[in-house]
């Protein structure tokens, strides 16, 4: 992803057709976690530009051309290895990026969000797919069974007055 994808003004990132999953363009909308984590990337960026080193790459790594040498920004050119290096870094390894997939539809739908703007953020085309990352959980269960005991005490009195007008 380069930086002329990212649009400030309107809060967004706009993928180009051929880069995503389904190979469609699709543009994201910043949330104020990835809005923070570009301008983390974009204030690298400028430090750079400024040391007259131009990275047109969102993300990037600092590589020396020998051992010891001085470090150049290199676009990531192994995203498996760049994911496999981030997961490890981040205290979580073995996470696959499909997970982070079956998170963002789980969040989006216990969000409350369409399913049609969900299935179109994520890029599925189709409900199965979609339903297919949408995993119920243990959590989910013990939440369903928490709102009927809410609503259950909301019908008792009312169904308890109605007995006592009779």
């Amino acid at each position: 992803m380069q930086w002329k994808q990212v649009d400030w003004k309107a809060d967004a990132v706009r993928l180009d057709a051929g880069t995503t999953k389904n190979r469609d363009a699709r543009v994201v909308y910043m949330t104020g976690a990835l809005r923070r984590i570009l301008e983390a990337q974009h204030s690298a960026h400028l430090r750079l530009a400024k040391a007259g080193q131009i990275q047109p790459h969102v993300f990037f790594r600092m590589v020396a051309h020998e051992r010891g040498g001085e470090k150049h920004p290199r676009p990531i050119g192994s995203f498996k290895r760049a994911w496999r290096l981030a997961c490890r870094e981040a205290g979580v390894p073995g996470k696959k990026l499909h997970d982070l997939r079956r998170t963002a539809v789980r969040d989006l739908d216990r969000a409350g969000v369409s399913r049609t703007v969900a299935m179109k953020m994520v890029g599925h085309r189709t409900e199965s797919i979609y339903n297919r990352y949408n995993i119920t959980s243990d959590g989910d269960l013990r939440a369903a069974a928490r709102k009927l005991d809410v609503a259950a005490e909301v019908q008792q009195p009312s169904a308890q007055r109605t007995a006592r007008q009779q």
